[in-house]
This record gives C-alpha cells, structure tokens and sequence, in this order.
C-alpha cells in the first residue's frame, strides 16, 4: 500500500526546503531594488539590477536544463543552494560595512538568477523520483501552493525587514537557503542514468530537449497557447496597475490587489487535485481560459482596488487545475534522461513570455489609454481562449493515469513533459523561469 503523501519524508523535505528558499528569494527580490535606490538614487539601475537576474535566469536556462540531465541532481541542488547562500552573505557584509558597489550588487543578482535556473530543473526532474505516479498530481499543486505561498510571505517579510535595516531581508535570504541545503542533504533522491561521456555535447543535449518538446503534439499545443495567453495577461496585469493608478487607487490598495492573485493561487492549489480528478483534462483547460475571458473586462467597471483584487481571486482559482493536469501528464510521459531538458525549455519559453507581456502593455497604455487597453488585452485572451476551444488536440487530451497503473518509475511512452503551462501568469519580480500559470 502506497504511502500517504503527507508522510513522504523525502518529499517533505524537499518542500520545506524550498517554501524556505522561495520566502528568502522573495524578500531579497523586494529589497533589493529599495537597496539600489539608497546607494545610487537611480531608478534606472533598480531596474538594470533586477534585469539582470531575470536575464541570467533566461540566458543559463538551456544550459542548466541539459546539465540537469547529465550531472547528479542532488549534487546540482546542494550546490546551487551553498552558491547563493555565500553569494547573498557577501551582499549582507558590503551592507554592513558600508562598501556596497552597484558592480557587487550586478554579480549577485546573476549569480541568484544563475543557481534558480540550474536549480529548478534538477528539483523538477527529482519530483518524478521520489513521488509515486498515483501521487504526483497532489505534489505538483502543492509545488504550486508552494511558490505563491513563498512569494507572499516572502514580499511582505521583505518589506518589512527592510525597514529594520538595509542587510536583514538579504541575512534573512542567507539563513532560508542555509537551512534549505541543511534540508536537502537529507533527501534521498535516486540517481538517474547519466549522460555517457562520448555523447556529452550541450549544444546537442539542449537540441534534444527543444525537439522533444516541439515533437509532442499535446505539449505543443499547450505550450503556445499558453504562451499567448500569458503574454496577454501579463500585458493585461500592467494595463491595471496603470488604469488603477491614474483612477486614484491608493498605493496601499494596489499592493493588496496585486496580493490577491497570489491569494487565489494558492487557494487553488488546494483544490486542484480534487478538481483534477473530477473534470476532464479538456475541461480542466478549457474553463480557465473562458473565466479568463468573461472576467477580464470587468475591470472597466471596477474603481475600486480592494473589488478588483477579489476579481484577481476569482482569476487565479482555476489555474493551478490546469497546471496539475498538464503537469502531472507530462511528467510521466517524459523519459527521466530528459527531464531536466523540459523543464529548461519551459522555463524559457515562459520567462519570454513574461518578459515581452508587460513591455507590450506598456506600449499598449500609451498609444491606448484607459478601457481601451483593457478591450485590447480581453479580445487577445479571447482570440486564445476560441483556439483552445476548437483545437482537436486538446479535446482529445489523455488522462495522466492512462500512461501508468501504478506507482512505479515513469517509462518514456513518446512525448514530451514541461513544466505545467496553461493560463495567465501574473509578471513575477523575480523574473521566474516557470511555466507555472500563477495569475
């Protein structure tokens, strides 16, 4: 008799670690523009520094993915935690003596986006491995529930810290990742086949995992029309905080509203599995897409913040479903030699997405202003949303319990995995590499 989830040591040792580190992440992304205010008085540089871990993310994000697949993942893991902790320790030291450089704070925010991107395929990869098939949808919403979670707490406890002084939020990042590599050296992940010596070429390697996911029709149907959902929503999600601003929404009201989405993430975390195993793949993706494009428009009515933060709620409901019923499917479909792969491939392919989404609804709220972009944005989702209901493909989406019978390892059956794509994700701070659909 398999197990219950919840007494799954290696999995909770493996969610804990990261609850942690993603709470730590978080506050640092907050302060860390605040620090580069206070050192330069740039607004430009606050910028560039957070640019440059959303960028380092982006560019290590093939790289880290085949790497993935060919080193010792919980090597790989430690590692990246012992990195980011010394890297973000030596920030907290400049603070304290006073010798802060923009130079040091470039390095550290590339280092941070470096070791997240090699980070998550090497975890997604490991999930397969120590969570039974039967199991994997209830770990992949908690994975979900995980990072919302994180990313309130973490923003909050940011700000916070920060006003008790400049180092704390970043001491306070070094302590979570510390007690997350403490953490995961208790893991026992089983080691995966590695990569054999004579076949060892990235630039083969990350075309392997590029080919894998463009080969599997289900995975890329869902990729691009999630990809065009989220680059909507993003560009969406920017066209409010503007239009709320310039209705005289207070700052104080903004902040709650943004929290929303993340407060409705994690409630749909909670529901997802059961969800998940009543409503249809094809029903389970299907009906995000039509909330999304029945709600969207509300918001040229809404003229008041805390109103359209329980619209943000009512938005980010459904599509951790989504996410766990693609997500689960696509990691049993996936051969474990290529899972790293998938996961990288993923997080790229999101972190476009939702680093083009809010450039264009800049561009959007200017030559639009007003209710006008919100049409825009809606329609967008909508032309999305028409796709999604006509597509065969997605109709005919399997089951993740058709590809196993029980909770043995995973076997290659001939497609592609990703992490779970889906409906809109909200912009992420931190310039998150997931495909992950969090509005």
């Amino acid at each position: 008799m398999t197990r219950p989830l919840s007494r799954n040591r290696d999995y909770r040792l493996l969610w804990g670690s990261q609850a942690l580190s993603e709470a730590g992440f978080s506050a640092s992304v907050i302060a860390l523009p605040l620090l580069v205010l206070a050192v330069t008085g740039s607004p430009a540089l606050s910028g560039l520094v957070l640019g440059v871990d959303a960028m380092a993310q982006l560019v290590a994000g093939l790289p880290a993915g085949a790497l993935a697949d060919r080193w010792n993942r919980k090597k790989i893991m430690l590692a990246c935690e012992a990195v980011y902790s010394l890297t973000v320790a030596s920030l907290v030291a400049a603070i304290w003596w006073n010798v802060v450089s923009v130079a040091q704070l470039v390095v550290v925010a590339a280092v941070m986006g470096c070791c997240r991107s090699l980070f998550g395929p090497a975890e997604g990869a490991t999930l397969a491995r120590i969570v039974p098939a039967a199991q994997l949808p209830t770990a992949v919403a908690m994975n979900s529930a995980r990072g919302a979670l994180g990313q309130l707490s973490g923003t909050a406890v940011g700000g916070f810290l920060y006003g008790i002084g400049r180092a704390v939020p970043f001491a306070f990042d070094v302590l979570a990742h510390a007690l997350s590599f403490v953490a995961l050296c208790f893991v026992r992940a089983p080691r995966h086949e590695p990569v054999p010596p004579e076949d060892r070429h990235l630039g083969r390697e990350m075309a392997e995992g590029l080919r894998w996911v463009w080969g599997e029709r289900h995975v890329r149907v869902t990729v691009l029309c999630a990809v065009s959902l989220n680059f909507f929503f993003s560009a969406y999600y920017l066209v409010i905080i503007v239009l709320a601003k310039d209705r005289g929404i207070s700052s104080g009201e903004i902040g709650v509203m943004a929290a929303m989405l993340g407060v409705g993430g994690v409630a749909g975390s909670l529901v997802a599995p059961y969800l998940q195993r009543r409503l249809s793949p094809y029903a389970s993706i299907m009906s995000v897409f039509w909330v999304l494009t029945l709600l969207t428009p509300l918001a040229i009515v809404i003229h008041d913040g805390y109103l359209m933060g329980a619209l943000f709620v009512a938005m980010a409901l459904l599509p951790p479903t989504a996410n766990t019923t693609i997500g689960t499917y696509q990691l049993l479909l996936t051969p474990d030699r290529l899972r790293g792969r998938l996961t990288s491939v993923m997080g790229v392919i999101g972190g476009v997405s939702a680093a083009t989404g809010p450039a264009f609804g800049g561009l959007l709220v200017q030559a639009v202003p007003g209710a006008g972009a919100v049409v825009l944005c809606t329609a967008g989702i909508a032309l999305v949303t028409v796709v999604v209901t006509c597509s065969p493909t997605l109709r005919r989406f399997p089951r993740a319990d058709a590809l196993t019978a029980g909770p043995a390892e995973p076997q290659p059956v001939g497609g592609p995995h990703h992490e779970p794509p889906g409906p809109p994700s909200a912009p992420h701070s931190d310039g998150s590499t997931t495909e992950e659909t969090k509005p």
